[in-house]
């Protein structure tokens, strides 16, 4: 389960970020080829929030979808739910990834005072 390490690194983070200041949400996009478990993500943040700073604070994740391009044709292709890389135009495997190795923290609300 490596979404509690990654949870600890948020914390980091956001703490350094917030500088004292109370955080409400905490928006993260997470693409599809980062192998995590969003759900998991999620319970993993309220265990390592709890008894902080940030305890009561919650990420919301915004996925994104794997998605190549065809260095043959040019054409993208968005990749399933078991993404097999391989043009969806052309089946050729001389493929890019464009998007799906995402994982950053985009935004982080502050918590009213």
């Amino acid at each position: 389960m490596h979404e509690l390490s990654i949870c600890g690194s948020i914390a980091e983070i956001v703490t350094r970020r917030a500088n004292g200041r109370p955080v409400d949400t905490i928006h993260v996009r997470v693409g599809q080829l980062r192998q995590v478990v969003p759900d998991t993500l999620v319970y993993c943040w309220t265990v390592v929030s709890a008894d902080t700073a940030l305890d009561g604070s919650r990420l919301e994740l915004e996925n994104i979808k794997a998605r190549i391009k065809c260095r043959t044709c040019d054409g993208l292709s968005d990749l399933g739910d078991y993404p097999i890389m391989l043009c969806g135009t052309c089946d050729s495997a001389d493929v890019e990834v464009v998007a799906g190795e995402e994982f950053l923290i985009t935004a982080l609300e502050l918590a009213e005072v």
